[in-house]
């Protein structure tokens, strides 16, 4: 077996957002516009402009904090009271979660994403990712439809800060390194194959385009590298989350990151950061020596991801590193499938040998 979501059409277009009402007019008449106070603000005039030409009808609603169970359920309600016709999700990845689920609650309304920064691959991944209250990882909210429209605007994304396209790079980085082990312990599903092979044209995109597309991100340029990364993480990364089959696996730089969403001291830490440091983790659970671990360690390095525990700010406060590996949760039928250990105190012990990058910097600086 073999599945592969994807949303209806995915657009990459400058300035697209002048046109949100040409693409929402054909499904509806009333639209409820799921967003956040700062992604309203970038987006504003362009779209109640764009909804007056089509005279549609139209309600705000911030999202509050993260994808919640019950921010979902509020919003969900706010549709059904407006009999809103369309969901239109405006921002980053926890707005673009939470329009996905509530379309998809509401079974036949349609969803259009706008992103306004890149990342994650959130406006086109086929799940919802649920926080709790807290912050702490609560799973996916799996989706039976996707949006019909992805629009990506490069002159919005170009104006917000570049530590969102670090962090998306990051984020879809790691969807070739969690493929690797997999891949190499014998794994050979077709579904694996095509992410993997998905992944691989992101990465070799990043090592093309990368560096450039950030200093161009910095001067708020649109430029063709820009578009070609934005796509990569947005796209690229999205269609290898897109495909299964009946083999579970889990990506193990994720199931960390998860792991640490459950300590509200990282809670500022973007979520492709704290996975360059469940990459950088991973790198000592499955490999031995150095030079397998440093063409990553490069990557991580390059945009500027977090890959100690001094990074994170928590090389002096044992017990909380001491609490993030029992909540990294790998299903023993998934562990079957990796080629090195997961269990918790390996985890604990790759935590601690991050310590060691710190040391080799200091080396590679004194040299």
């Amino acid at each position: 077996m073999i599945a592969i979501q994807a949303p209806q059409t995915y657009l990459n277009r400058d300035g697209v957002i002048r046109s949100v009402g040409e693409y929402a007019a054909p499904y509806a008449n009333t639209v409820l516009i799921i967003t956040s106070p700062q992604a309203w603000k970038t987006t504003s005039d362009a779209v109640e402009h764009s909804f007056r030409e089509y005279d549609l009808r139209y309600q705000v609603e911030f999202l509050p904090g993260d994808c919640t169970k019950p921010a979902i359920e509020a919003l969900t309600a706010q549709a059904r009271a407006f009999n809103a016709e369309l969901i239109l999700g405006i921002g980053g990845g926890r707005v673009l979660d939470v329009a996905k689920a509530v379309g998809d609650i509401l079974g036949q309304i349609p969803v259009i994403v706008v992103p306004t920064i890149a990342a994650t691959c959130a406006a086109w991944s086929p799940i919802s990712v649920i926080y709790s209250d807290s912050g702490a990882h609560n799973g996916p909210f799996p989706l039976t439809r996707l949006p019909v429209w992805v629009l990506v605007d490069s002159e919005i994304i170009a104006r917000s800060p570049s530590r969102y396209l670090k962090a998306g790079i990051v984020d879809a980085l790691a969807k070739w390194y969690e493929f690797q082990p997999y891949l190499r312990h014998g794994d050979s599903g077709l579904a694996l194959a095509l992410k993997a092979q998905a992944a691989r044209l992101a990465v070799e995109t990043f090592n093309t385009h990368g560096e450039q597309a950030i200093a161009d991100n910095e001067q708020g340029l649109v430029t063709p590298a820009l578009r070609s990364v934005i796509d990569a993480v947005i796209a690229l990364a999205g269609l290898a989350n897109s495909m299964k089959d009946e083999v579970p696996r889990i990506g193990v730089a994720h199931a960390i990151h998860n792991g640490m969403t459950r300590q509200p001291e990282l809670h500022d830490w973007l979520h492709g950061e704290k996975v360059g440091f469940g990459l950088a983790v991973q790198a000592f659970l499955e490999h031995d020596n150095d030079a397998d671990r440093e063409e990553l360690f490069a990557q991580l390095r390059r945009y500027g991801s977090p890959m100690t525990l001094n990074a994170l700010g928590l090389s002096e406060r044992p017990q909380l590193v001491e609490s993030i590996a029992p909540n990294v949760k790998i299903a023993p039928k998934i562990a079957a499938r990796l080629p090195f250990a997961t269990d918790a105190e390996s985890i604990e012990r790759a935590l601690w040998r991050t310590q060691t990058l710190e040391t080799r910097v200091i080396d590679s600086h004194a040299a």
